[in-house]
């Protein structure tokens, strides 16, 4: 755009600032004004930056700015008003349009604003301009705050950030095509900055405790000062080279003059004895054409080992989707006077600033103080400056504010946020994979200088730094962020120099893990498990017609009985709400046909509101207790309006419900390798082998380790049988420079030795090489496959076929031994089965498939037998002096002392070891008379290891009854308790504290008793916290199988609650004759209130007499034995 061709307006206000005669620039009078109508006019300019660019194109900031603020400093309220125009026309052409434009159009005017700013940042390439700024940012900082004026603020702020915009300003690649050593644009900005002392003002910024507001704006100079540069060139520059790096560069240099002469060699033998005119024609035999002729080749033999079926095809063109993403990082080495100039700034920001600085800008965005993205100037900042201090002579005490356990959780938790957003935003895609790849540096520099405090001989920076890997190792967070990235990479997406800092990452931290497990005979480390669980599906929506509320009706109406009691005062919500809540549940009971449900909860509601009769009078007669049921059910309540239904009439499926178990485990190195043998790790590996040729011998070295370890340690090689993969071992073998990477010539070698011994002996290889293979079609390749049927194949979720005769064998099987008593019903078939390769999971799926058993709880159930049985040992010698020597001969099973110990803590018979200690002689009129509460609290504590259902498998155990005197209805109400709040818990799948809120007479005096409460304590119910709190509460903790349980021990057969009153003259029944001995040992255990006897006292008669007296403690507690000629039953 010519100037010409600007705005009339627009150029009679730039021809009022002043014109420029020599060096000498001469303003107007209405300068400053003029200055402020071109601020103005930006205000209002279009999308296509018009304004800017006809500014631009008059290159108003060359011609007049920078000579005004140059020559015109002394004139505050000009110079301040062109510093606001300069920052203005120096913004970043992305921040003008807000991003790259897509249409042609406006992306020409996107290039030509680039264009310009190109241009304004050559012409602040004067040390005579930075000299100015310089001077008056001086100044300004030299005032106290007391002094400093909200202008003054206003002008530091604006000087930063023309800085920011100038150094902000991208090259141009067509202007500037300078080699290594030789000075740019950028060089000769960087040093216009220092001839005028701008560096030193900016380290003092980012030093003084006074100037801590500016601190992220001197990250963001530092870091643009910055661009282009690595920390191992400026740690080098100006020092002589090392005999390493003189090596290395040796052997670069032999590896190009071998690929040199090869190519010379390759020429010389396709040159050919005689012209080509004289060429020939030849058949390939074996090789096939596109017909079943062989193929005829026209040229030389000497290029047909350079022969494919691909010569003359059209390059299939790639979609622009498909497309591998591109580095867009460009470094290159700046001329030596501003390399050492910026080396000495980064030994002077390290022993002054850094520390302080990272402090300030990590507290901003904690805080979330900053602006948007601001968090990767902090990234940068510490890979670099990390990265510059452990190559000048490591100090741990430079960098100790981001040597932390909160800057890695920092890191790892923005390194996972930066992928679901390149997940969730795919336009901005590329942007956040460069910000995932920025915090990927800067986790593996920390990871590095890690590495480098575990060398140091200091022992405190030792200790440190295993503090720091304790946790790190510790923590599954951490350990497998890279699995992750290595699982979802994407190359579309990621370019290949993030794989390569990805691949080297891993292998420093695969390196330091395995030396830190070397040390230590176990490390226990922390693993979490999600665990989903899908809400309940309800089809169709209830029929609410008259003719079905009839047959509802004439269902539920010969089921009601008593049920539980729905009321929750601790609830917030008021009495009448929950009193029209109860009518509703009532209404739904019947309506879903849960009669006994519906029955408990009108009586429960006419207990809790008596008033107005709403639910009935007290002394209801059952027959209007029906009338009143059936007219609730017919009633038309009022409801609340109902969540978005289906037009079909069928209700969405509850979203899954997710818990995160923490829990411990011991860990083990090479199982952590098995997790990276997995087609999806071993794919980013290879795609980065591809490029052998550019890649560092270090990168090679990480990607050789890696699959070394697989194939190797893990002897997992087939993984690695894959046509692509022997594709680059072929290019490797034929490379003439092979002889400077002997470690992957050697690993070629030995992956393809092992491929032709397996293919000697499995004649399918040759296809296998055609497919990726998980772990378990590596072992079937490797070791046979697997027929159909024999079971299930590793890593595959086919479910394993059974034949028809193997069912009827299963269901032979089963019938036999089902009645046979055996532990473990599954353990006692699989033996016993024809095909042997059969699992026990198999088994177990095979039948309840069948419905040879209901649910897999019930073979689960039976393996807790053996639990029950050590149960049986221990009444049996509960009363004894020494408990565990007598369990010890009785076993059958040799265990060890601490075992035991161990497992009678486990199953929760005894809270203390020192109970299992040899007794000392006491007085017999001094042991505790609540004996029973104490046998009721053990059987409670196993019924809540779920042992109920085994120990009605027990012949020998006879039936036991423990009740309450007078306490039958406080045991009821707290049986209903803990069934409907593990109902509650399981629909919801939620848990919180529920309180135990006694509403009668009966269960407050009960609440009251001390035995009372010591069943609750066992049970698992919580006491009051503090005084604030008045009832005893549910824990959130337990689980509705451990309630239900718990429930389970306080229940027992309607048989002795009926006839409650008979029971003192109960007959015992007569036993099998063969467990007398074992009933009469039983039954003396059980009888804690009666007076001790010796073990060998009683005889197979006890079983025949009637029990007829009862032993009552303090608090009426009695025990009642009842043995009949059914099986032991505990409740």
């Amino acid at each position: 755009m010519e100037l010409s061709i600007m705005n009339c307006e627009l150029l009679a206000t730039c021809s009022a600032l002043g014109y420029l005669e020599g060096d000498t620039y001469h303003r107007e009078p209405d300068c400053l004004e003029s200055v402020k109508d071109l601020i103005r006019y930006l205000r209002h300019e279009d999308d296509t930056r018009d304004i800017r660019q006809q500014l631009g194109a008059g290159q108003i900031i060359q011609n007049d700015l920078l000579p005004i603020i140059s020559q015109h400093s002394q004139d505050k309220a000009l110079f301040d008003a062109c510093i606001r125009l300069m920052v203005n026309l120096t913004q970043p052409a992305l921040l003008c349009f807000g991003k790259v434009p897509d249409d042609p159009t406006v992306r020409h005017h996107f290039l030509q604003v680039v264009s310009y700013l190109q241009a304004y940042k050559e012409a602040f390439a004067n040390e005579k301009v930075f000299g100015v700024l310089s001077e008056t940012l001086y100044n300004l900082l030299q005032l106290d705050w007391e002094q400093r004026q909200e202008e003054d603020n206003l002008l530091i702020e604006r000087i930063l950030l023309l800085v920011r915009n100038v150094l902000h300003v991208p090259a141009d690649p067509h202007e500037e095509k300078n080699v290594d050593d030789d000075a740019s644009v950028h060089d000769k900005l960087l040093w216009a900055m220092h001839m005028s002392g701008l560096d030193d003002l900016i380290k003092f910024l980012a030093s003084a405790p006074s100037e801590q507001q500016w601190s992220m704006h001197v990250l963001e100079v530092t870091s643009l000062m910055f661009r282009d540069q690595t920390p191992e060139l400026l740690v080098s520059a100006g020092q002589t080279r090392s005999a390493q790096e003189k090596q290395r560069d040796a052997q670069e240099l032999e590896v190009l003059r071998q690929k040199e002469q090869a190519e010379k060699r390759s020429r010389t033998l396709q040159r050919g004895t005689r012209h080509s005119r004289f060429g020939g024609s030849y058949v390939v035999q074996g090789l096939k054409s596109i017909g079943e002729k062989d193929v005829i080749y026209h040229r030389g033999l000497h290029n047909f080992k350079n022969y494919t079926h691909d010569l003359g095809k059209a390059v299939r063109r790639v979609p622009k989707r498909k497309q591998q993403a591109k580095d867009t990082e460009g470094k290159r080495r700046s001329a030596l006077n501003v390399r050492l100039f910026l080396r000495k700034f980064c030994v002077d920001f390290l022993e002054n600033c850094y520390n302080r600085l990272m402090y300030l800008v990590k507290e901003g965005l904690v805080r979330e103080q900053a602006q948007q993205h601001d968090e990767t100037y902090y990234l940068w900042a510490l890979s670099f400056f990390m990265a510059f201090n452990r190559g000048n002579g490591f100090r741990a005490d430079l960098v100790s504010e981001t040597m932390s356990i909160r800057t890695f959780h920092f890191i790892e938790r923005n390194i996972t946020n930066y992928y679901e957003m390149m997940l969730t935003d795919r336009k901005e895609a590329t942007s956040w994979s460069r910000r995932m790849h920025l915090a990927l540096k800067a986790y593996q520099e920390l990871l590095l200088t890690v590495n480098e405090m575990d060398r140091s001989h200091d022992e405190n920076i030792k200790q440190s730094a295993n503090v720091i890997k304790s946790n790190i190792f510790y923590l599954m967070e951490y350990r497998e962020i890279f699995l992750t990235l290595l699982r979802k990479f994407d190359e579309t997406k990621q370019p290949r120099s993030f794989l390569r800092d990805l691949v080297e990452s891993t292998h420093l931290f695969l390196r330091m893990l395995e030396r830190f497990c070397k040390g230590r005979n176990n490390l226990v480390v922390q693993k979490k498990r999600v665990k989903r669980k899908k809400g309940r599906k309800k089809t169709t929506a209830i029929e609410t017609t008259p003719e079905a509320l009839e047959e509802t009706w004439n269902i539920v109406a010969g089921e009601l009985r008593d049920s539980a009691v729905p009321f929750d005062a601790a609830s917030e919500t008021p009495l009448e709400e929950q009193r029209t809540e109860a009518m509703v549940r009532v209404q739904d009971s019947l309506l879903n046909r849960l009669g006994p449900e519906a029955l408990g909860l009108l009586r429960a509601a006419r207990e809790v509101w008596p008033e107005g009769d709403v639910f009935g009078s007290a002394d209801v007669e059952p027959e209007e207790e029906l009338e009143l049921l059936k007219q609730i059910l017919f009633a038309n309540l009022p409801r609340e309006s109902e969540s978005c239904e289906e037009e079909d009439g069928e209700l969405e499926v509850e979203e899954e419900l997710e818990s995160v178990r923490v829990s411990e485990t011991e860990f083990n190195f090479l199982d952590f390798i098995k997790r990276f043998a997995n087609p999806n790790i071993v794919r980013p590996y290879l795609l980065l082998l591809r490029t052998y040729s550019q890649n560092s011998p270090h990168t090679n070295h990480c990607i050789t380790r890696m699959l070394h370890r697989l194939a190797v340690d893990l002897k997992m090689d087939a993984l690695l049988f894959q046509l692509s993969v022997f594709c680059i071992f072929n290019k490797i073998l034929a490379d003439p420079s092979a002889a400077a990477y002997k470690e992957l010539v050697t690993f070629a070698k030995f992956v393809l030795k092992r491929f032709f011994a397996l293919a000697a002996r499995n004649s399918k290889a040759y296809v296998e090489l055609l497919f990726w293979k998980n772990v378990g079609a590596v072992r079937e390749m490797t070791e046979g496959y697997s027929k159909p049927g024999e079971g299930w194949v590793e890593g595959s979720k086919k479910k394993a076929k059974w034949a028809p005769e193997e069912e009827e064998e299963l269901r032979t099987l089963y019938e036999e031994h089902r009645d046979s008593g055996v532990p473990d019903i599954v353990e006692t078939l699989l033996p016993l089965l024809s095909n042997t390769s059969r699992t026990r999971r198999q088994l177990v799926a095979q039948m309840v498939a069948m419905g040879l058993v209901d649910s897999v709880r019930d073979l689960k159930q039976q393996r807790s037998v053996f639990r029950c049985c050590q149960m049986r040992f221990y009444v049996k010698f509960v009363d004894v002096k020494y408990i565990l020597g007598n369990i010890l001969k009785k076993v059958t099973a040799k265990r060890s002392r601490a075992r035991l110990v161990e497992k009678l803590l486990s199953l929760g018979l005894v809270s203390d070891r020192r109970e299992l200690y040899k007794k000392r002689h006491r007085n017999p009129n001094a042991q505790r008379k609540n004996s029973a509460v104490g046998l009721l609290i053990k059987v409670v504590t196993l019924a809540r290891k779920s042992c109920i259902t085994c120990c009605q498998q027990l012949v020998m155990v006879p039936k036991l009854y423990v009740f309450v005197t007078g306490m039958s209805g406080p045991l009821l109400w707290l049986q209903n308790c803990l069934n409907r709040t593990a109902d509650d818990r399981e629909e919801e799948g939620s848990s919180q504290p529920i309180p135990l809120v006694p509403l009668t007479e009966e269960n407050e005096d009960a609440m009251e008793k001390p035995s009372f409460q010591r069943l609750l304590q066992k049970i698992g119910v919580r006491a009051p916290a503090d005084e604030q709190e008045s009832f005893w509460r549910i824990p959130a903790k337990m689980r509705p199988s451990q309630l239900r349980g718990a429930a389970a021990a306080l229940s027992s057969s309607e048989e002795p609650l009926a006839g409650e009153q008979g029971l003192e003259g109960s007959p015992v029944k007569q036993g099998e004759a063969d467990s007398h001995e074992q009933r009469s040992q039983a039954l003396r255990a059980l009888l804690l209130a009666r007076k001790r006897k010796p073990p060998g006292s009683a005889t197979a008669e006890h079983t025949g007499n009637e029990i007829k007296d009862r032993t009552l403690d303090q608090d009426g507690l009695s025990v009642l034995l009842d043995s009949d000629d059914e099986k032991g039953t505990l409740l």
